[in-house]
């Protein structure tokens, strides 16, 4: 086995194995599910493990190479209208192939799939078209979010209540597994052609911008589709099954599906390659193998990822939320809630992508397991919340619009590229795991308790998308007090004129 998916297979067991031992846990002590439902769970599991593995590393040798090349050949051009439609076809190309978009899609009945599907990637287009902009022209992000997002804001008291909670999850859902690597990489290339302070800082963001276009595209679509009244909304069910036979046949017959869906996901990618390769001969022959190889790791990898996701543990999320909705202790749904999204967030496969990028970019300064840990807080805090508007039914706006003045307001008193990578992280938080085990596992509850699954259940991705932007932003915040105290406990020492030699020695350490 190749050494490197060996480690990605076992960083991606370390990841989901606190999530299943949670569940199993839940249901032999708390809620008993049946046993055909915890062997389709865990059999989810292993697919969940074998299918990230494979799809980190194919996005590590394919999408990552690929969005960095594209980003540097951009910022060489000298015709500003020429990155401006290069970006927006991109943006809308790599929406379009993004998974998370589809089951979202599949799970909102107000608006059909293509309608919203295309709405969304127009969104990102054009919003990555803005983010690449502000790159080129040193435009301050934290500024240029603080505007949008009071745009967002003050938009979303026009919108129907129905619509809304959806319109706050698209900006969530389009980051993810194929999205993410890309435009993460495309930043990169484009930061780093620029040799001044700023330019490591700048790569950062364009996630944080393109996962705005979404919510707003999507708003001016709820002006146009009114749902009229509470939207019938189709649950997934638990196949039923007996031995261990209709288990393998279960995902054997839903492979096909997947192998098709994502090959029509990953297609207009291929096509980009191929075409920036014949514009350009960026690549030689050895690394258009290497990155031929990593589309097939990301394709396969993504085929037994969705295929355990949404065969085993979507359906089980809906139903153990509705047995834990069941129980007369309610309130239980808030710390199982949290503790389930602490630990799941770990299992997003673009979280990973997103932590050793960070830590490479900084070197080292932001470590992979310090986001990780701050990740994990923040969505457990959105869970919390989340299942709390499930049992009060209180609007969402209640909690995102003091969650994003709090955000944004942070964002002036925070070191730059903390702004961009708290940004970022809301939006690679809420990845395929949350749209496909965290979301089920809300609506569960909610059509358990009787609640309206459009405005309570829906608003879930968008709450995992907004706490990494406060929790991040702590962290930057603490960073740059310890910064501030070693300069102050160093200046004193450095004002001594006669000791120069030992004032260099310190400062060198």
């Amino acid at each position: 086995m190749n050494p490197k998916l060996k480690e990605n297979i076992l960083e991606s067991l370390s990841a989901v194995l606190p999530i299943t031992c949670i569940v199993i846990a839940l249901s032999s002590f708390l809620v008993p599910l049946d046993t055909g439902a915890v062997v389709m769970f865990f059999v989810g599991a292993i697919l969940l493990i074998l299918g990230m593995g494979m799809f980190q590393l194919g996005a590590e040798m394919a999408m990552s190479p690929l969005g960095e090349g594209v980003g540097i050949q951009v910022s060489k051009s000298k015709y500003l209208i020429t990155v401006i439609f290069i970006s927006l076809t991109m943006g809308v190309l790599i929406t379009i192939a993004e998974p998370d978009l589809q089951v979202l899609s599949n799970q909102v009945p107000a608006v059909p799939n293509n309608t919203l599907i295309w709405t969304v990637a127009i969104g990102v287009g054009i919003f990555l078209a803005i983010a690449v902009m502000r790159i080129m022209l040193k435009i301050d992000l934290s500024n240029l979010l603080i505007y949008l997002y009071l745009g967002v804001l003050f938009i979303s008291f026009f919108i129907p209540k129905d619509f809304l909670a959806v319109a706050f999850d698209s900006g969530g859902v389009t980051t993810g597994p194929i999205t993410v690597p890309f435009i993460m990489a495309f930043g990169i290339g484009l930061s780093s052609v620029r040799a001044d302070k700023d330019a490591a800082n700048d790569s950062f963001g364009l996630v944080a911008l393109s996962s705005v276009g979404p919510i707003l595209a999507v708003m001016v679509l709820g002006l146009f589709y009114h749902p009229g009244g509470e939207v019938a909304y189709s649950p997934v069910t638990v196949p039923t099954v007996n031995t261990m036979q209709d288990v393998t046949q279960t995902f054997a017959k839903e492979l096909p599906h997947y192998f098709a869906e994502v090959a029509i996901s990953l297609l207009p990618i291929v096509g980009v390659f191929a075409i920036f390769q014949l514009a350009t001969h960026r690549y030689q022959s050895r690394q258009r193998l290497r990155v031929i190889v990593g589309f097939i790791y990301t394709y396969v990898g993504l085929v037994l990822f969705l295929c355990g996701v949404n065969v085993g543990f979507a359906p089980v999320g809906t139903l153990l939320g509705r047995e834990l909705a069941a129980i007369p202790q309610k309130w239980i749904l808030i710390p199982i809630g949290m503790l389930i999204g602490y630990f799941i967030v770990k299992a997003e496969p673009a979280i990973q992508i997103l932590n050793h990028q960070v830590q490479s970019v900084t070197n080292g300064l932001i470590s992979s397991r310090s986001m990780n840990h701050c990740l994990s807080i923040g969505v457990a805090i959105s869970i919390g919340l989340s299942m709390f508007r499930i049992l009060t039914g209180i609007p969402i706006q209640w909690i995102i619009i003091p969650g994003y003045i709090i955000a944004l307001v942070m964002s002036k008193f925070v070191p730059k590229i903390f702004v961009g990578i708290a940004f970022d992280s809301g939006g690679v938080a809420s990845g395929p795991m949350t749209s496909t085990f965290l979301l089920p596992l809300c609506i569960g509850a909610c059509e358990m308790l009787g609640g309206n699954v459009m405005t309570d259940a829906f608003g879930a991705v968008a709450m995992v998308a907004l706490t990494p932007l406060i929790a991040i932003q702590i962290m930057g915040l603490a960073y740059k007090f310890k910064l501030k105290k070693q300069q102050t406990q160093i200046q004193p020492i450095t004002s001594i004129p006669d000791d120069s030699d030992e004032i260099i020695e310190i400062e060198e350490e």
